[in-house]
């Protein structure tokens, strides 16, 4: 068992199915990564990863090592900060981070420089003054004039040297050579998934080479557990020691990868990352593009999928709340065949759904017509990289000014996400108006069990649901004011 790291062959012969990708990658001598907080908060952990793009080629991504398991490197390409340049040859992300004054202490500067390299690497990535309108349209995500967009590096900490010599440095690199090494692997097809089935000091870690495959695992050890990006897995394994006998990576498998859409809507496979059903899309749901920036960091989208996030059942989970407002059904593959739950319907308790415990999520199922008016409001004590207080999904149709429908998701304000009902039924029929919104507004302030915790109060919960609906009002009419 091998895998490539910085053009060198590296053995993963005996290491365990719970050893981090780090701490592999420190075994080996690169100690450029570091382990900051061990649950993809910093990014000083940051690596390249050789990812297929949507037609197969390669794209330079950018993953948190400390949370994926090392196994799942297996015939995989990996870059790491020493990879990059080295005294003498600095790469020219290293270079930038230098003359600038990016790094101090340094701890996190292998880190920035990888995520960095991700969007210094990112195909698509133009001078604005080549993009035109659309690059002005994107400077709301903060790009830099050329073309570097800062959510590259919301995953990624400093705590001493102060974050502008860092986008200083960013908005200096040019657009890399064609002849730059990383820049010819592009055309190239990215590295395929191996069928890694391997058991060391009591732990297996499997990746299956089907769906039907990771059914039969699932049914035959009541142990097994499912990994794709491990942003969640990973956390309890390197924070709470939690040790699966199995590990069944989905990850690459191709059931799960596919992303289309036809008259009825949008089929999205559980195993895309966040990142990759951004890019595939494009803009073609709006609430979706408005929950991406907010959900986490760009490090975490990197890895982190519908499918992890529905399936831990979290009621905090950014996802559910948009796409519960979306009428989102998932498509659940078992032993006895699919089977299709409405998001709704989905969760039963806190971390408990209708899933059984042979059963995949398959696919995220978004019906069309899209609503016209949607919002994603996340309230949080961090702009980036943070877990909501509330979250609030937002979706209404209007017609002649009278409410058609209206779907609110909420999440962080009871034991599951759940559907704002009673605000829901309060809109519906009724002209939208301010008085209107005050009456929904009061019915949204009652939704849910709020409780008081380390990251808000019960009333300041409350507070934010009936606020979130006022905001929305405004911006809607806003809106509408402008286009008339």
């Amino acid at each position: 068992m091998r895998a490539t790291v910085n053009g060198s062959t590296a053995s993963l012969d005996e290491v365990t199915a719970h050893t981090n990708a780090l701490d592999w990658l420190r075994d080996q001598g690169l100690t450029g990564a570091k382990e900051g907080c061990a649950e993809g908060e910093c990014g000083a952990c940051s690596v390249l990863v050789a990812r297929p793009d949507a037609d197969g080629s390669t794209t330079w991504t950018a993953i948190n090592a400390c949370l994926i398991p090392a196994l799942s490197l297996e015939e995989q390409t990996v870059i790491t900060a020493e990879g990059l340049g080295e005294p003498g040859d600095l790469h020219p992300v290293q270079q930038e981070m230098a003359v600038r004054g990016g790094s101090q202490c340094g701890y996190c500067t292998p880190g920035f420089v990888c995520s960095m390299a991700a969007e210094y690497y990112r195909k698509d990535r133009v001078p604005a003054s080549d993009a035109g309108s659309e690059a002005d349209e994107h400077g709301a995500h903060e790009c830099g004039p050329n073309g570097f967009d800062l959510h590259a590096l919301s995953g990624n900490l400093c705590r001493c040297t102060g974050y502008r010599p860092i986008r200083d440095a960013a908005y200096a690199l040019g657009i890399p050579e064609d002849t730059d090494e990383l820049v010819q692997q592009h055309s190239q097809p990215a590295p395929a998934p191996a069928h890694t089935d391997v058991t060391v000091a009591g732990a297996r870690y499997v990746r299956p080479q089907s769906l039907a495959e990771a059914i039969d695992l699932l049914a035959s050890d009541d142990q097994a557990q499912l990994v794709a990006g491990s942003t969640d897995w990973g956390v309890a394994a390197n924070l709470m020691m939690s040790r699966a006998t199995t590990l069944v990576a989905i990850d690459r498998l191709a059931e799960l990868r596919d992303l289309t859409e036809d008259e009825t809507g949008f089929t999205i496979g559980a195993a895309l990352t966040l990142s990759e059903i951004e890019r595939r899309l494009a803009g073609r749901i709006p609430l979706l593009d408005k929950l991406f920036p907010q959900f986490a960091s760009r490090l975490i989208r990197n890895g982190g999928t519908f499918g992890g996030n529905l399936g831990t059942g979290s009621p905090i989970g950014d996802s559910p709340p948009a796409l519960l407002a979306l009428e989102a059904s998932l498509l659940l593959a078992g032993p006895d065949g699919e089977r299709s739950v409405p998001l709704a319907e989905y969760f039963t308790g806190y971390r408990q759904s209708v899933r059984e415990k042979a059963e995949i999520i398959k696919a995220v199922v978004i019906p069309k017509p899209l609503a016209a008016h949607t919002a994603f409001h996340k309230i949080a004590k961090r702009r980036f990289d943070d877990i909501s207080s509330v979250a609030v999904g937002l979706a209404i149709d209007l017609s002649d000014g009278v409410v058609s429908r209206a779907r609110i998701g909420l999440g962080g304000v009871a034991a599951t996400p759940l559907r704002a009902t009673a605000a829901e039924a309060v809109l519906e029929g009724r002209p939208w108006t301010a008085g209107t919104v005050r009456e929904a507004a009061a019915a949204l302030a009652d939704a849910g069990t709020p409780m008081s915790d380390h990251r808000a109060s019960s009333a300041y919960r409350t507070a934010m649901l009936r606020t979130a609906l006022h905001k929305f009002y405004v911006e809607t009419t806003s809106v509408q004011e402008v286009s008339a």
